[in-house]
């Protein structure tokens, strides 16, 4: 006790002393303030203050998202009346057409000169017109759409100029349980919504749906998030600390909360690559045919031999120029034996080529595996 007081009485006479002499003593602090390790866009790693972090995130951001909107025309099907005293004289009533304009899903910019990245299935319908809404308040008609063929993604053109694009993170360097911000119109109403979470899972691989955007799609290697979001958010960004997108907001889980998935940003930069490259088109290469996979167990069932098993062979694709027929069974492709129980198996090894390259194909037909030389096709 006494030890104590003559710390206490001795750290006030310095103090003092140090009143009295116009002297400075800086008092260490004792709050630690929340912190968290990024990697910068630079791969550098860095300290940061988690609230201030985020608040500079989200301002870097928030200029280069945008909400789109859909103007379209809905039918109202025709219906029937009754009239009580007439019960069995129905009258039909004609449904009505009617013009819809609301705000369906979000975006960001990823070029001054007008270039949109946002989900394909938010601009789905390729009869109505589309719209884009920037933080600026400023409103532009979408003139042109670039639908990815194989991804839930596309590419909407604006006229405008002197636009600020979102920086591009790499999605390949994402690490569980770090900051993920979500930034998008949800339910179509509140602009530039933020919710913040962490990353919860990578590489995931699930069949999303939506009935608020009306769409089903089967999406492979997807960031899951715990940063809510909602039927809305739908291609806009799932950004990092640093204020770069590291994925694109696409899906909820309808049987769980707080279960978000993004698309890596990573596809969205090999888009834009092979968007540019190809003179704003996208191409892909393709062999034409239409499969279905047949795993080991149904392949011994039916006396056959697990692959691809081909539907259809599209007349004059690149399959059927190499001789493949409907009902082969596709077992090798470069090399690659193709397991049944990969639903994705094919298109893989097909998506890792270029269209002209040639590859050497195996296939089952009649008890007795042929071999065929097929170049590869372009797909736009």
């Amino acid at each position: 006790m006494k030890k104590f007081l003559l710390l206490t009485f001795g750290l006030i006479a310095v103090l003092l002393l140090a009143q009295s002499q116009n002297i400075s003593i800086k008092l260490p602090s004792f709050t630690p303030k929340p912190t968290s390790v990024i990697n910068d866009s630079g791969g550098r790693q860095v300290f940061v203050e988690e609230e201030s972090t985020v608040i500079s995130a989200i301002e870097k951001s928030v200029p280069s998202v945008v909400t789109v909107s859909i103007n379209a025309t809905v039918s109202r099907p025709d219906s029937f009346e009754i009239d009580p005293f007439d019960f069995f004289s129905p009258r039909m009533i004609p449904g009505q057409r009617r013009q819809v304009e609301r705000n369906i899903g979000s975006g960001f910019i990823v070029s001054g000169d007008g270039l949109v990245i946002t989900n394909k299935h938010v601009v789905s319908n390729t009869e109505a017109a589309y719209k884009v809404l920037t933080n600026d308040k400023k409103t532009y008609d979408v003139e042109k759409i670039y639908r990815d063929p194989l991804n839930d993604l596309a590419i909407l053109k604006i006229n405008a100029t002197g636009l600020k694009p979102m920086e591009l993170g790499d999605s390949s360097k994402l690490k569980l349980g770090q900051m993920a911000i979500a930034i998008g119109t949800p339910l179509g109403e509140f602009t530039n919504t933020v919710t913040k979470g962490i990353i919860s899972g990578l590489g995931r691989g699930i069949t999303a749906g939506s009935a608020y955007e009306g769409y089903v799609e089967k999406l492979d290697n997807v960031i899951q998030t715990d940063a809510p979001i909602n039927p809305g958010n739908s291609g806009g960004p799932l950004i990092n600390s640093s204020g770069a997108a590291v994925g694109v907001n696409t899906a909820v889980a309808d049987s769980g909360q707080s279960i978000g998935f993004a698309i890596p940003i990573n596809v969205v930069k090999d888009l834009i690559e092979n968007f540019n490259k190809n003179g704003g088109s996208f191409e892909r290469p393709y062999i034409g045919v239409r499969y279905q996979m047949i795993d080991r167990q149904t392949a011994l069932l039916n006396k056959a031999v697990e692959g691809a098993y081909l539907i259809e062979v599209i007349s004059d694709s690149p399959a059927s120029k190499a001789g493949l027929q409907d009902e082969d069974i596709i077992t090798e492709f470069d090399g690659n034996k193709i397991s049944g129980d990969d639903d994705q198996g094919l298109a893989k090894l097909i998506l890792e080529k270029k269209a002209g390259d040639i590859v050497v194909v195996k296939a089952w037909r009649n008890d007795e595996i042929m071999t065929f030389s097929l170049t590869l096709g372009s797909s736009e």
